[in-house]
């Protein structure tokens, strides 16, 4: 296993259980990948970028009960937002059944016109009505979710308080540049289909500590965890795998290789002989990247009582109060200084800008959301750019990516960029990794029911189970 990111690890452990001695070599000084956390000089714990999980992620919350960290994500039932005028909206199940469970917190969002709400009712009766497919969804090489809502008449409010809001955080990437089956699917899934699909899960303890159970998973089944040991080279005779190169001359051989590197990254490990007998791999490149910026405050008092707010017309999307959230998961809480974490997904315009400029631009809009901030002093705070945080959901970018069994025998490949049918998610990466230990099995031979690991999606639940298929 080539990536000890989080479809290098779902991989792992479903091939540890299932009976492989899996040896696992990631080149980093931990397992995460970009899900992970570090430590910073002053031995503070900072996510490279906070990840949070949907009720509608059934492969990631598969994965945590395997690895023994479910008791370390805590669902909240509750989004709350709140625009610069001060007007909050809040969206959360009630006593209708699905598809109409969100309607009374959907009639009294402030943030949006009477006019706003009934244009987004529009669409939604449009997605509930095709079950998540309509049909301009099929068309040839995708269309852009922009175009997508444009159909639907959308005004201008619905898409920058409403559409953008959601799928630019979901998504990582505009609106104009999203394949709008992903943009669809995300409210048909988290949002209509199920009224418990929308629930956010988020880690109250630092990323990192949810992969501790993964090497003990691998090494308990006798396998085994190398960490700083990157991959040099993939060897090969014509389309023949004969191992894999380390540094220092060392070189493995196995029965199989899974790669669960970056698309990007891949490319280059492969020799020339393996470029030409596997297609896919010529297309990786037209697979883009997208940017996610993560800005860490420190403040000198508690300016923030909610776990987590999504602020509209702001470069910041979502503040994320780490001192509660932490501190619920130790039972105690810090009443003399508070972290918080934003997040900027998409954040083309600030990877040209200084630090410095981020931060001013970043402390100003939470001085302005959170007022108790304004009189605060900002102990501390750090940057953190993700300039390739995940692959962009550009129109019609499926056709690029490819399966996890590959044409060469014993090559397989795993990471959110494979043909999973979702997003960049952490859900698509374990489903990516599942979905690559299962080939890896069927390669062997294997036919043991009990070597089925992906889950299935949440079940229609209320009147949208009622719908004829």
């Amino acid at each position: 296993m080539i990536g000890g990111g989080l479809a290098g690890l779902a991989c792992s452990v479903a091939l540890a259980e299932a009976g492989w001695r899996v040896r696992l070599f990631e080149q980093k000084p931990f397992l995460g990948g970009r899900a992970t956390s570090y430590v910073l000089p002053n031995g503070e714990h900072v996510d490279n970028c906070q990840h949070v999980t949907l009720g509608c992620c059934t492969n990631l919350a598969d994965f945590y009960r395997r690895v023994g960290s479910a008791d370390k994500i805590k669902f909240f039932d509750e989004l709350a937002f709140l625009d610069p005028q001060g007007r909050r909206g809040t969206i959360k199940a009630g006593i209708l059944p699905a598809p109409f469970h969100m309607t009374g917190s959907f009639l009294t969002f402030a943030p949006l016109t009477m006019r706003d709400k009934l244009s987004i009712a529009r669409a939604m009766l449009d997605i509930v009505t095709a079950k998540g497919k309509t049909a301009d969804l099929a068309a040839p090489g995708g269309i852009s979710m922009l175009e997508w809502l444009r159909r639907r008449r959308q005004t201008k409010g619905t898409i920058e308080r409403f559409w953008r809001v959601v799928l630019v955080s979901a998504l990582d990437e505009e609106l104009d540049r999203t394949d709008a089956r992903y943009g669809v699917d995300v409210f048909w899934k988290a949002f209509l289909m199920n009224s418990t699909g929308y629930r956010m899960g988020v880690p109250v303890v630092p990323l990192a500590d949810l992969y501790a159970g993964c090497k003990a998973a691998i090494e308990s089944r006798g396998g085994e965890v190398n960490l700083r040991s990157p991959v040099r080279t993939l060897n090969a005779e014509g389309s023949s795998i004969k191992g894999v190169q380390f540094d220092a001359g060392r070189e493995e051989l196995a029965d199989a290789y899974v790669f669960a590197v970056a698309h990007d990254a891949l490319f280059d490990l492969m020799p020339e002989s393996i470029r030409r007998a596997e297609p896919s791999l010529a297309n990786l490149s037209k697979i883009k990247t997208a940017p996610i910026t993560g800005v860490h405050f420190w403040f000198d008092r508690p300016v923030m009582d909610k776990p987590f707010v999504t602020l509209l017309d702001t470069n910041t999307q979502w503040i994320f109060n780490k001192t509660m959230l932490y501190g619920e998961q130790k039972g105690t809480t810090n009443n003399q200084e508070q972290y918080l974490q934003l997040v900027i997904s998409a954040s083309y315009d600030l990877l040209k800008k200084s630090r410095q400029e981020i931060i001013d631009i970043c402390l100003r809009e939470v001085r302005q959301a959170l007022p108790r901030a304004q009189a605060a002093q900002l102990m501390k705070s750090t940057v953190i750019k993700e300039v390739a945080a995940t692959f962009s959901p550009q129109p019609g970018v499926d056709r690029w990516r490819p399966q996890q069994q590959t044409k060469i025998p014993a090559l397989f490949f795993a990471g959110d960029w494979t043909a999973t049918g979702w997003p960049a998610t952490m859900e698509g990466a374990v489903r990516s990794g599942y979905l690559a230990a299962e080939a890896v099995l069927r390669s062997s031979g294997s036919t043991d029911p009990g070597h089925q690991f992906l889950q299935p999606d949440l079940l229609p639940s209320g009147l949208i189970s009622l719908l004829k298929t």
